[in-house]
């Protein structure tokens, strides 16, 4: 039997536990599939857009929960979020990222919908000339889209399929809602650009990649060249809610002299950027801080700099990550701001300055997983536990993941 295709039930954790990954969970198709149904599909809040993105009533953005594809829309009565999935026969209703429309209609069968998925049309119900349509005692009202529960914090859109998952306040914890209402805190936001990117990796790898400071400056020299993050900065790792969520924070401004670490930044020393606004920091929040929290199961938000952005995971099958990025700022920026902020979103994306370090290392990771199936990570940076850590050399977000990703798959 091929390694990467044997049932879930045929696979075992390995026995040092959370300190060790196999690698068959990055290509095992039975696994994926569990995922998307319990993680995305199940108990979970997502990122679903911000209410810059349909500012006003008739307005509407269609985007991805993993596989699946959903409408965010405005109407008189607020926001809803509706699966984009015909009550018909399932086909898609809306085709396009964003548009305008009083109704939504299938272009299959011509069945409309309003904006909040309410079935309010159905072509020939009454057949043609007496013949044919639907029977007598249908009822248009059994027939709604899917409706999902809508959650808005500081102008950012949440949702969920799930009846049970707790409101998303409590979803998230309080130190991640603190970090989340720093950054989106009730101000208007301003939506500045969109990205979109395929990584041919298994969603999971990007995801830990993520939660994975130790990285930070050993991969991306740009950080540690122009300053936005040392080895040696104050740096704090933060996992929650039982390894569901992580939150790091560090303030690049406050470093422990390190020595050694000094001269090796000397290598970098004569090194400019034509335009350095692209890496000056402002500290527009008066605490010296950036922040990086993962919302499980796939939304990132960050402050890098001055640049705000959520990027979220969307998987399109167990090789391959489509990632989107959200820039924006805050409507009453001024125009200096906004413009440091278009400019230090070179950071990130598809071709960042920073970002197509771990596209390209991830697209290899993945082949290697992939061709040692029985193979295990060592997850002991930091030690063994799953406590937060006040440093940057260290594990324990991916191992606090693994603590909560093995209870709820059952592994």
């Amino acid at each position: 039997m091929n390694p990467t295709t044997e049932t879930t039930s045929a696979r075992r954790w390995p026995s040092a536990g959370i300190t060790r990954v196999p690698a068959w969970i990055y290509s095992d198709p039975a696994i994926y599939r569990r995922e998307l149904d319990e993680f995305f599909a199940g108990d979970s809040w997502s990122f679903v857009g911000l209410e810059a993105e349909v500012p006003e009533p008739g307005t509407f953005k269609r985007t991805w929960i993993a596989d699946r594809q959903v409408i965010v829309t405005r109407d008189g009565d607020g926001i809803h979020v509706v699966e984009n999935r015909c009550s018909h026969r399932g086909g898609a209703i809306v085709w396009k990222n964003r548009g305008q429309a009083r109704t939504l209609t299938c272009p299959y069968h011509q069945w409309a919908f309003d904006l909040k998925g309410g079935c309010r049309g159905v072509s020939l119900a009454r057949g043609v000339q007496g013949e044919g349509g639907m029977p007598a005692d249908f009822a248009m009202k059994e027939h709604d889209l899917r409706k999902l529960r809508v959650a808005r914090v500081g102008g950012s859109i949440w949702a969920s399929f799930s009846d049970r998952v707790p409101a998303f306040e409590d979803y998230c914890g309080p130190l991640a809602m603190q970090r989340l209402t720093r950054l989106m805190p009730g101000r208007p936001l301003r939506l500045l650009g969109q990205s979109r990117q395929l990584i041919p990796c298994n969603w999971k790898l990007y995801y830990e990649n993520n939660r994975d400071p130790y990285h930070g400056t050993l991969l991306h020299t740009f950080f540690i060249t122009f300053g936005l993050y040392r080895a040696d900065s104050r740096h704090a790792t933060s996992p929650q809610q039982g390894g569901m969520h992580s939150v790091n924070v560090a303030a690049p401004g406050e470093r422990k002299g390190d020595g050694s670490l000094t001269r090796e930044l000397k290598r970098f020393k004569d090194i400019r950027l034509n335009d350095m606004e692209t890496v000056q920091f402002a500290d527009e929040y008066g605490d010296g801080e950036m922040t990086a929290m993962q919302l499980f199961p796939g939304a990132f938000i960050q402050q890098h700099a001055n640049v705000l952005a959520v990027r979220v995971i969307v998987p399109k099958g167990v090789r391959e990550t489509e990632v989107d990025w959200t820039y924006f700022g805050y409507a009453d920026d001024d125009e200096r701001m906004q413009r440091i902020r278009l400019k230090q979103a070179n950071l990130l994306g598809p071709s960042g300055f920073v970002s197509i370090d771990d596209s390209e290392l991830l697209k290899q990771l993945q082949r290697q997983v992939e061709g040692y199936p029985e193979s295990q990570a060592v997850l002991e940076m930091g030690g063994q536990g799953v406590e937060p850590q006040v440093t940057m050399a260290t594990e324990v977000g991916l191992r606090a993941f693994y603590q909560y990703y093995r209870e709820r798959l059952g592994l």
